[in-house]
């Protein structure tokens, strides 16, 4: 189901050639999203946090519409 989920998360954001290119690039990759979130907003406060988080909010309401 995650899998299902993510693959038309990314399908609804890129052209095909785009995703499928993302797609290749994951596999050719060793990428652990584990370790790299670790870090993602580390040297963010919790201020900014909060801003980014709501402008994300914001900008996935406006793209539903």
């Amino acid at each position: 189901m995650i899998k299902h989920d993510g693959f038309n998360a990314i399908f609804k954001s890129l052209d095909l050639v785009e995703a499928e290119r993302f797609v290749v690039l994951l596999k050719r990759d060793d990428f652990d999203y584990t370790e790299w979130r670790k870090d993602l907003w580390e040297n963010l406060t919790v201020e900014e946090l909060s801003k980014k988080a709501a402008q994300f909010n914001s900008d996935s309401r406006h793209k539903k519409t």
